[in-house]
């Protein structure tokens, strides 16, 4: 679970609901059932006439990535791939298959794999190369639909306050509906605001991390297939690994010891 986005929805949520209070306004005056349809609908319908219905599917599912942190740790794979290295190393790349089956990550399942079954390098690249590419597509576009529900909702808003104020014009023959009218009619704009600013650019922005950090564990898995294939000695390979890493933890990667037992405890996915 990422707290770090529960924590952002329920500060923000209450720091709004605090200022309004602290206003003199009740919670009560910005809950208006009319104008929660004209932002809500307009903008679901905005989005199916924009995206195939199944790409809208996809990104509902997709959205569970904002609440729920994967294990994209990148001081285990290094680990992961230093154990795969002293076992090529030791008794030759085809004895990877049999770890290759141990492994929960597929990406780095398929690497193994190739190498296993002699497939050139440059092949292997390739391979790795595109399917991280519609890895990173795919992202894409889960960031696009809500970056475009961030600028859809704001304009559904003020569509929401031009009905309103055409309504209050209908009656300005009584000077003591203006104020509660026009007060009605911006509710909707409040609303797009909202929508925009406290949830789907947000949400826009933490997937965009969520798919930094994916990739970068899968381009560091590329790179060290691609050296245990080369027969490059272990201890180098780590070197090269944790050039990915951030200066704060770059210290803390421990050397892996040539005891296999060991490694592969370290090896397999908790």
């Amino acid at each position: 679970m990422d707290f770090s986005t529960l924590l952002g929805l329920i500060c923000g949520i209450l720091l709004i609901a605090l200022g309004i209070t602290q206003n003199g306004s009740a919670l009560s005056e910005f809950i208006h059932g009319p104008s929660m349809l004209i932002v809500f609908g307009g903008v679901i319908g905005a989005v199916f006439i924009n995206y195939p219905i199944e790409k809208v599917v996809n990104v509902v599912k997709l959205t569970k990535n904002v609440f729920i942190k994967k294990d994209n740790d990148t001081k285990k794979i290094i680990d992961r791939i230093i154990v795969l290295a002293n076992i090529a190393r030791k008794e030759g790349l085809l004895a990877l298959e049999e770890e290759a089956f141990e492994v929960n990550d597929e990406f780095l399942k398929k690497g193994i794999l190739l190498i296993v079954d002699g497939t050139d390098p440059i092949l292997v690249k390739n391979i790795l190369e595109t399917e991280l590419d519609y890895i990173e597509f795919r992202h894409s576009e889960g960031q696009g639909m809500f970056e475009a529900m961030a600028g859809y909702a704001p304009g559904f808003g003020m569509i929401g306050t031009l009905i309103g104020l055409i309504a209050m014009l209908k009656n300005l023959n009584d000077p003591d509906t203006i104020g509660p009218s026009m007060a009605v009619a911006l509710v909707t704009t409040f609303y797009g605001s909202i929508l925009a600013n406290l949830f789907f650019t947000p949400i826009a922005g933490k997937l965009r991390v969520r798919s930094d950090e994916e990739l970068l564990s899968k381009q560091m898995i590329i790179e060290g297939i691609l050296s245990i294939q080369a027969g490059e000695n272990p201890r180098i390979i780590e070197e090269k690994l944790k050039a990915f890493l951030a200066e704060s933890i770059k210290k803390g990667t421990t050397d892996p010891k040539d005891d296999l037992q060991d490694g592969n405890e370290g090896f397999k996915d908790e």
